[in-house]
């Protein structure tokens, strides 16, 4: 089968390597469809690293994907070859204090795919997952809708996380994939005064077709003042922080009124850490949460969107083949030609 491997920073090969095998009775065995280019997934292609954890090369990329059934295992109950399903990335150990507490997305023993020492990634043709990782897509969804669910689930979970109230307001800092979809669930959540912000312009364009009050490009105007002018001084509800830069987390600190819970989404690249202005968020007594993943939200994700309460499909701009994975990663991580979500076709 087909694989694309990241070799080197910024650079992809297409390799044949042999295809996977069912060894447990709960395993299955899926055909992957699509695949989307996920910001993380960038911060390993562009600086070899997300964070602390260092690519080692080569590896395969890629944890947001839906596929088709090709085999089960013998105790698989809850799909048969021939399904359409979504995958959850994270395989957790279901023994850990965490997993027991319900908090899966913080178990220690995780294998998440595409996360350096975690599991290989989904840009390849086959691959064996856990039962319990496939979610069966309804009729009505297609392979790339379903690509979007993983991401979705994350923005829905920290919108709970916020505790959005109908009449709040909210400032959403980095309108990519997660800044987006964090809006329309915040919409969906009651939010009265919605402000988007983004460096890319097409980005500050679909964040007010897709539900925000304002949206505001901070390389044109001052988002700050802008956001405390149209709330009268007040400052909002919650910040949510979408794009891993010192920048927005400084702009969120800023904009959240006394009071305020302030959700850190964004994912750095090489940074490990950020500087917090103690001074504002001692006076302002603020609440602030980091966003892990999320937690049996992709049930919830599906029934948002069967629901006609969010907007996927206009985030796909564009489509690439496996063959052109360094393609499509270069086109995510210049953010050229108007770029929000690219998805690789398999």
């Amino acid at each position: 089968m087909k694989a694309a491997y990241l070799v080197a920073r910024e650079k992809f090969d297409i390799r044949e390597i042999p295809e996977p095998r069912i060894e447990n009775e709960r395993d299955v065995l899926v055909k992957l469809c699509s695949s989307g280019v996920c910001g993380s997934d960038i911060h390993n292609y562009k600086e070899g690293r997300t964070g602390s954890l260092e690519v080692t090369f080569p590896m395969i990329l890629g944890h947001e994907c839906s596929a088709v059934v090709e085999k089960v295992g013998k105790a698989v109950t809850k799909v048969k070859p021939g399904d359409r399903v979504a995958i959850e990335p994270a395989v957790t150990c279901d023994r850990c204090e965490e997993c027991l507490s319900g908090r899966q997305n913080l178990c220690k023993d995780v294998r998440f795919l595409s996360v350096p020492g975690g599991l290989e990634g989904c840009l390849k043709e086959y691959m064996v997952m856990p039962e319990a990782n496939v979610i069966l897509l309804p009729k009505e969804l297609t392979f790339e809708d379903a690509v979007v669910l993983e991401p979705l689930s994350v923005c829905a979970y920290a919108v709970n996380l916020a505790q959005i109230k109908p009449g709040d307001s909210i400032a959403v800092l980095g309108s990519g994939p997660i800044g987006l979809l964090t809006l329309e669930v915040a919409n969906t959540s009651g939010a009265a005064l919605s402000f988007a912000t983004d460096i890319v312009k097409e980005r500050v364009e679909m964040a007010l077709r897709l539900g925000a009050t304002h949206s505001l490009n901070p390389n044109e105007t001052d988002v700050v003042r802008e956001i405390l002018d149209a709330t009268h001084g007040r400052g909002v509800d919650a910040v949510l922080e979408c794009a891993g830069e010192q920048d927005t987390v400084n702009q969120g600190l800023e904009v959240l009124r006394a009071g305020g819970k302030f959700i850190l989404i964004g994912i750095p690249g090489g940074a490990t850490e950020y500087v917090l202005q103690t001074d504002i968020w001692r006076r302002k007594e603020l609440t602030v949460v980091y966003v892990r993943r999320q937690v049996h939200y992709m049930e919830r994700a599906l029934n948002l969107v069967k629901a006609g309460k969010i907007d996927i499909r206009s985030l796909v701009t564009h489509r690439f083949p496996l063959e052109k994975t360094n393609d499509a990663y270069e086109l995510v991580s210049t953010y050229k030609d108007g770029v929000v979500k690219a998805i690789i076709n398999i």
